[in-house]
């Protein structure tokens, strides 16, 4: 039986809008992750089958298919194909899940899994102004009666449909930044960055957005972001973020084989459908159907990686599943380290497969909510070295 193992993973920085890593062309940035991917493994980059890249802007400097871009300007073989993948938030994440799929298939032996976004400069929404009209179409404008589909009001959808209250996301929000600037002070997350050389010389090694001085009379402040009397605030939301993740897929024998020692297995994979119009509930029904179909319990699962899109949708998922609230995102999420959107999926598996392999733990499962009702989950099992 062929199997789908992780033998490296990595990413950059996670740079805020307009911060260090604004000058960067999302191409570069891709190529910076699959050059290290490669020093750390000592990979014939010859070897690669396939790069496979979530993106979700594919419009401007991140359109004509970014991962073969990307390919080109690591100076990787040119016999070396790629291509981009658009799950909306859980692009990567998916890249992931077709790597995986490919190895295990023996349509690939070795796959590069990973993604980008340059919110800074391919400003979020930009494909859908690229052209005239409604990307959804009349049919589906009329299934749904001409809603408007927005992520805030999905979130919003979620407080008051699980009574989550702004002080409680808030303060979810408030240990977010505190988890993560914790395990920067504890090197946590050195092992899985890739410094990165930014144009007037420095270096960016560290995530931008965590905010060590924020208190929750700070986060109390703010207005509400999308509704007059709503809950969502930029502070209990996703920071809109630059960066890049990668990661490296082949089979337990071709690792053997290649001289590499894998830092887990892609256990199982799923994504499913979910209301369109709250949209961002669809981690629970993912985490319930990968759950079944790897035959583990909750319990089983020693660290939980939940996209932070928005406070509410953690906090949610934490109470329709009831799962521990310390495993879940034990190094902090998005709210604090930022949400490069194509890029996240793969940072989040990054972060998640390091922590597992550090900490001596066996089970990590990863879940993201998704535009238009979907979500990815992935049970990830890690393996002795």
């Amino acid at each position: 039986m062929r199997d789908a193992v992780i033998v490296e993973a990595v990413r950059t920085p996670v740079g805020r809008r307009n911060g260090a890593l604004k000058d960067i062309h999302p191409v570069d940035l891709s190529a910076m992750v699959l050059t290290a991917l490669a020093e750390r493994t000592g990979l014939d980059v010859a070897a690669v089958d396939d790069v496979v890249w979530g993106c979700v802007g594919q419009v401007g400097e991140q359109s004509a298919n970014i991962a073969r871009s990307a390919v080109l300007a690591a100076g990787w073989p040119e016999q070396v194909p790629g291509t981009t993948v658009d799950r909306q938030c859980g692009s990567s994440q998916q890249a992931i899940h077709f790597a995986a799929a490919s190895v295990i298939a023996g349509h690939a032996d070795v796959v590069v899994a990973g993604g980008v976004e340059s919110m800074s400069r391919v400003p979020m929404g930009s494909a859908r102004k690229a052209g005239p009209g409604v990307p959804f179409g009349p049919a589906v404008s009329r299934r749904y009666d001409n809603v408007d589909f927005n992520q805030g009001t999905g979130a919003e959808i979620l407080a008051k449909r699980y009574d989550l209250s702004r002080a409680r996301l808030d303060e979810y929000s408030l240990e977010s930044h505190r988890r993560a600037g914790q395990a920067v002070d504890d090197g946590r997350f050195v092992k899985q960055i890739t410094p990165v050389g930014l144009p007037d010389g420095t270096t960016l090694t560290v995530d931008e957005g965590i905010r060590r001085d924020s208190t929750l009379d700070a986060l109390g402040s703010l207005s509400p972001a999308f509704a007059a009397d709503g809950r969502i605030t930029a502070g209990n939301a996703s920071q809109i973020s630059d960066g890049a993740a990668a990661l490296l897929v082949t089979t337990s024998e071709r690792a053997r084989q290649l001289g590499l020692t894998p830092l887990a297995r892609v256990h199982t994979a799923t994504a499913v459908g979910d209301d369109p119009i709250a949209m961002l509930a669809g981690p629970i029904p993912a985490t319930r159907k990968v759950l079944e179909m790897a035959g583990l319990d909750l319990d089983d699962i020693d660290a939980f990686e939940v996209n932070e899109a928005f406070a509410s949708v953690v906090e949610a998922w934490l109470a329709a599943t009831g799962a521990r609230r310390e495993r879940v995102n034990p190094l902090g999420g998005a709210i604090a380290l930022g949400h490069p959107l194509g890029g996240s999926g793969a940072r989040l598996a990054t972060t998640l497969v390091h922590h597992l392999h550090t900490e001596g733990l066996r089970y990590g499962l990863q879940t993201m909510c998704e535009a238009g009702g979907m979500a990815n989950a992935t049970i990830f099992e890690s393996l002795p070295a």
